[in-house]
């Protein structure tokens, strides 16, 4: 199930099949083919067999009027499919030249980029590069939280995806994502022009300078290059002279204040470029930089010995154009039925706290001013441990006293592999582990417990 729709981005401009062909195959070379090390795939999902044909055709007039190489199309439908120049069908497998069983392994070779589909492989179709969905087809209930979620695969690289809808509103996807969460929010496109603010109060800090941004820049968009050691060095001495000056940082407050905001600044701009034009190459550079820059800083004690580096993930690195709209989705336990087994039985309020009621006791108890939103990382936390099946077992087999031992150590597994996607919890746990890291497992450990016995 996709926890968040990532980047939802209405399109209701384009009316004729020539016309959507062209914003389609245009965004996939100028936006997607980047994504993922250049390794991205992506579906269009079509209203109807005949539709899925007569789009695999203007696919194939585009391209070849184009002259675009290495950007191969598939298409995926049952049965013969009637039309003017088939007067007597054609099947899928007269259009691609594979068979239907053949089709799935032939879209995960390297020139095969998009794949049309009328219904089929809409369910149950696992390919981890596809990135973008272009839906051209009216989805609603179930049908589109299916649909969409062909898109929730991970592999490295993939930092996150991207839907282009043709047909569909925010107001659909929303009421059909809403009976399986709790909070549901869309967010608003924020000005590019906060980009400019937001630089322009990180440049007065004077932490870097713009020559090393550049040289940066040269050496990380060199072409045809790969991360390896050697290159990682070259780009540690442009961002270590950075990192000296923020170590010179007169108080703690203002270098969280720089982290705060460089990490900002990187997920803006994420969100921005995807779609609307961004064209001023000292933001591309800078993105590129302040990304690597901000892994680097130095953290807290054990937190900056468990950081993943960045080294590991930039092979796969590549700047691309990326967001505009987002529609964000909090997991819930509210509403969940589990059959007569339920019925009759009253639990202690303080044995049954959901995780809404987690985040408020924190934030009583501590201070913290966690939001709504933060519970989706703990709801990510609990559902990657109640999956384990090991941990299933021993939930079963022990007490809560006992049971504390696998869970903690697995907890600490599935808080590291996470902590990109919140780092202000993960930072608040590992720097603070006896006193609020302790009531976090504590609080967790208890909910995690009674749903996997309940």
């Amino acid at each position: 199930m996709l926890k968040s729709l990532g980047v939802f981005y209405e399109l209701n401009c384009c009316h004729n099949l020539a016309q959507k062909t062209e914003v389609i195959l245009e965004h996939f070379r100028q936006v997607v083919a980047a994504q993922i090390g250049g390794r991205a795939k992506a579906m269009l999902v079509t209203g109807s067999r005949l539709h899925a044909k007569r789009y695999y055709d203007e696919f194939q007039r585009y391209l070849k009027a184009r002259k675009y190489q290495g950007m191969k199309v598939l298409v995926a439908f049952s049965g013969k499919v009637l039309d003017d120049d088939f007067p007597e069908g054609v099947t899928e497998p007269q259009l691609t030249g594979c068979s239907e069983k053949e089709l799935p392994t032939l879209f995960e070779q390297e020139e095969y980029k998009i794949l049309i589909c009328a219904d089929k492989f809409q369910t149950g179709f696992d390919q981890p590069l596809l990135h973008t969905m272009y839906v051209d087809k009216k989805l609603s209930g179930v049908k589109a939280v299916q649909t969409l979620s062909r898109l929730n695969r991970k592999c490295p690289g993939k930092e996150n995806t991207f839907i282009l809808d043709f047909a569909n509103d925010r107001e659909t996807i929303f009421a059909s994502f809403q009976p399986y969460y709790e909070i549901t929010t869309v967010k608003e496109e924020p000005s590019p022009n906060h980009l400019y603010d937001l630089k322009n109060r990180l440049d007065s800090k004077q932490l870097y300078q713009q020559s090393e941004i550049n040289a940066f820049a040269r050496v990380y968009f060199r072409p045809a290059s790969t991360m390896n050691v050697a290159l990682q060095k070259e780009l540690n001495a442009f961002l270590d002279p950075a990192v000296d000056r923020f170590k010179a940082l007169a108080t703690l407050e203002e270098q969280d204040e720089f982290k705060k905001g460089l990490r900002t600044w990187t997920n803006l701009y994420a969100f921005l470029a995807q779609i609307m034009p961004l064209p001023d190459p000292d933001l591309e550079k800078f993105f590129a930089y302040a990304k690597l820059l901000h892994s680097k800083l130095p953290k807290a004690d054990i937190a900056d010995q468990l950081r993943v580096s960045d080294e590991v993930a930039l092979e796969y690195y590549r700047l691309q154009k990326m967001k505009e709209g987002s529609i964000a989705l909090e997991a819930s336990q509210d509403g969940e039925l589990d059959g007569i087994s339920e019925a009759g039985i009253k639990r202690a309020k303080e044995e049954e706290a959901t995780l809404s009621e987690i985040i408020d006791l924190l934030n009583e108890r501590f201070g913290t001013e966690f939001e709504q939103a933060d519970k989706l990382f703990f709801d990510q936390l609990a559902t990657d441990m109640i999956n384990d099946k090991t941990l299933q077992t021993q939930a079963r087999a022990n007490t809560l006293d006992t049971f504390k031992f696998p869970f903690e150590e697995l907890f600490m597994n599935k808080l590291i592999e996470r902590m990109e996607q919140n780092q202000g919890i993960f930072e608040r746990i590992m720097d603070n582990k006896e006193d609020f890291g302790s009531v976090v497992m504590a609080l967790m450990m208890k909910n995690v417990y009674e749903r996997l016995n309940a």
